[in-house]
């Protein structure tokens, strides 16, 4: 079954993530099929830009618990959306947690409306986001990201734009991704590509020095005892035992 559907209108290649059932998870299915989704939007001619977009009340909820893609697969996945040489939108109307905000970082625009609600889930679980810092710590706020990496406490569209996970918060999400649309469809592809080189130069260097290093934290730190009860107790709608 397709969990990543296509569309295209004058030049917008549009990707919305259909995965409902358990919530546009990053399964090894939606990673496969949405990395392949952009290489071939990297290589159409006829693409300008990409929307990537959902259906149901949520974005991504991180991680599929029950059937994780490779950690390796998801990493190539953020990093291909930033070296893309096309701009990735996000349009955003539910809730993304914990790796869908590497997701939704990993964006180059990010619009989202005031049902929409933030939370890195990690720590809660004996994880950390490790992996996902390398396209948020670049774009967010120091402060923002060190109070919100630690408690895991929900946020919403405000504060997510205050703290650089979203480039603004809509009250009406088409009508403010309307001149941005419009905006890249004047634009040279020549232009495009380059542009988004000088804006996404940091989180690329971020990606080419701490790529190893992250993901074998994250290997550990899902390898140890502490984060399979956070993971079982999640999984049960219990708390673990840490929890005062």
């Amino acid at each position: 079954m397709t969990v990543v559907h296509r569309s295209h209108d004058r030049g917008i290649t549009t990707l919305t993530l259909d995965s409902p059932a358990n919530r546009n998870a990053l399964s090894a299915a939606l990673v496969g099929e949405l990395g392949a989704a952009l290489a071939d939007c990297a290589t159409d001619p006829g693409v300008r830009a990409v929307l990537l977009t959902h259906t149901g009340t949520t974005f991504c909820a991180g991680a599929d618990l029950k059937s994780p893609p490779d950690p390796a697969a998801f990493v190539a996945l953020m990093r291909a959306v930033v070296e893309l040489p096309k701009p990735v939108v996000a349009r955003v109307t539910g809730h993304v947690r914990a790796g869908g905000l590497g997701l939704l970082g990993a964006c180059d625009v990010a619009v989202a409306g005031p049902d929409s609600t933030y939370a890195f889930t990690e720590a809660l679980l004996g994880l950390a986001p490790a992996v996902i810092s390398m396209p948020l710590l670049p774009r967010m706020d120091p402060r923002a990201a060190g109070r919100y990496y630690l408690t895991g406490e929900r946020f919403g569209a405000a504060e997510a734009a205050r703290a650089g996970l979203l480039t603004e918060a809509a009250d009406d999400v088409d009508a403010a991704l309307a001149p941005v649309l419009d905006g890249l469809r004047r634009a040279s592809p020549q232009g495009l590509a380059a542009s988004k080189a000088l804006v996404t130069a940091t989180v690329v260097e971020t990606f080419d020095r701490w790529t190893e290093d992250l993901s074998a934290r994250s290997a550990a730190l899902f390898a140890s005892a502490e984060a399979k009860e956070g993971v079982t107790a999640f999984l049960e709608r219990r708390e673990p035992p840490w929890v005062w």
